[in-house]
């Protein structure tokens, strides 16, 4: 016969092997579970809902530390008591709560017990019951025991698993403790991960300027769009202004110039659910929208674009190719469509610039503006004279409204000029425009203006000094 109490003393050793067994089972499951997660909310939905089951907690929150500050990712079950949320939704600081401190200095797990093992309330200043401040809040819980084991990764303090008991229940022990170490350190593992996955993502798909998508990115969303058989539109987008701003501001602004456009394109990309903005490359971005209406997609743009005007006096020139309107196309069909509109509007936006210009301008102020434009441009130019005054012709020709300029040359002064560069477009018929031509020894620079641009003396004496400049600072 076996005696009572080495039964019941055998009874209780079968119970604590098979609750161990349960924990280690639980926690192997957490490990395959978290190497499934693919953001942080989810490692801490994951974690909470572990720590719940293997500690036989009431409450788990699992937290976020920055700069010595606990706030709650999540917390398992969705509390009801009004003193839970209000203590949830709580931050705090480490200065202001002990154990956080040592746990965020340390690195080491706390527990902290307001009732004993016989549900008897813990002595005032009782050393084995923990931090006073935990003990305190775990009395206006009603609570019997607390702990909390610090998320650490690459050697900090990432955030904490924190876990309440509540009555009935036996305090926390040092085999829970051990269960939220390691689980904590599974929770640090796959937080790494996602980090790192994150990272590599950002490096491979997104624009390192603007953080927008890049080129590779929207083809890819351009196509499943495609293929998903729902309207796809495909917005592209230029930036007037930029070589101005580039090119009297400095290369700096023209980058937060870029930033700007890059936030009224997500704007725009959050008003339309499922949409992909990205920066195609240099000042071209581009939205693709899947079933989103052509309508729609234009409202959304002109909206956006109004309200949030870029600075420098630059704008956003933009055209849009849809699906409904060209049929069953490929993406690379579908993105020169909207190119094309893209260039359409960025010419009839320029058009109705010049008609608005006033038509008669003081030539001084525009003399000024040649001088300022035209010297910047060939400060910034490559050495050697026909880069020096191709920078130049296109500035002055940008200044002046017109759309053309050419940088020629003669063999001897009884030679015709040949053209050894040309730059701009041609202006489009009806548009009246005219050329000043500059010579400056072997050379002959021909200048675009528009009808409206101020002439005179003062203009022509500008082009002349400008044009001299770029030559002679070659020599």
């Amino acid at each position: 016969m076996t005696r009572r109490g080495t039964a019941a003393e055998g009874a209780r050793a079968d119970s604590r092997s098979a609750a161990a067994t349960l924990g280690v089972r639980a926690l192997a499951m957490a490990a395959h579970r978290l190497d499934r997660c693919r953001s942080i909310d989810e490692v801490a939905q994951v974690a909470a809902s572990v720590a719940l089951e293997v500690l036989g907690a009431r409450h788990v929150t699992f937290g976020r530390i920055q700069q010595d500050t606990l706030r709650t990712v999540v917390i398992e079950p969705a509390p009801v008591d009004p003193r839970v949320v209000w203590l949830v939704r709580a931050s705090y600081r480490a200065d202001d709560r002990p154990a956080l401190r040592t746990l965020i200095r340390d690195r080491a797990s706390w527990v902290a017990h307001a009732r004993t093992v016989h549900d008897e309330p813990t002595a005032p200043g009782d050393p084995d019951a923990g931090d006073p401040v935990e003990v305190e809040t775990l009395r206006e819980l009603d609570s019997v025991s607390a702990l909390a084991s610090p998320v650490v990764v690459n050697g900090s303090v990432w955030g904490q698993i924190h876990a309440v008991r509540s009555r009935p229940g036996p305090p926390f022990r040092i085999d829970d403790v051990a269960r939220a170490e390691v689980l904590a350190a599974l929770a640090a593992g796959a937080i790494a991960r996602v980090d790192l996955e994150a990272q590599v993502r950002h490096l491979v798909a997104d624009d390192p300027l603007t953080g927008l998508a890049n080129r590779r990115i929207a083809d890819a969303e351009a196509e499943a769009a495609l293929d998903s058989g729902y309207e796809t539109c495909i917005v592209m987008c230029d930036v007037d202004g930029l070589k101005r701003v580039n090119d009297e501001l400095g290369h700096d602004t023209g980058d937060d110039l870029l930033r700007s456009v890059a936030d009224v394109l997500s704007r725009a990309s959050a008003a339309l659910p499922g949409s992909t903005a990205a920066r195609i490359g240099g000042d071209e971005f581009c939205l693709v929208t899947v079933g989103r209406r052509r309508a729609e997609v234009a409202e959304v743009m002109a909206a956006t674009i109004a309200e949030f005007p870029l600075p420098h006096g630059a704008a956003i020139s933009y055209g849009i190719a849809s699906t409904a309107v060209t049929g069953s196309v490929s993406a690379r069909h579908l993105f020169r469509q909207a190119d094309t509109a893209q260039y359409k509007a960025k010419r009839a936006r320029a058009r109705t610039l010049r008609a608005a210009a006033p038509a008669a301008a003081d030539p001084a102020v525009t003399a000024e503006r040649v001088l300022v434009a035209g010297t910047a441009a060939i400060v910034a130019a490559q050495s050697g004279v026909v880069p020096r005054l191709c920078a130049f012709a296109a500035a002055a020709t940008e200044t002046l409204g017109g759309s053309a300029w050419a940088v020629l040359t003669r063999r001897s002064a009884d030679d015709p000029p040949a053209a050894v560069a040309r730059g701009g477009s041609p202006a489009e018929l009806g548009v009246e425009s005219s050329t000043a031509v500059v010579i400056h020894g072997l050379w002959q620079v021909e200048v675009g203006m528009s009808a409206t641009a101020a002439t005179g003396e003062i203009v022509a004496t500008s082009l002349d000094a400008l044009a001299a400049v770029a030559v002679l600072g070659a020599r």
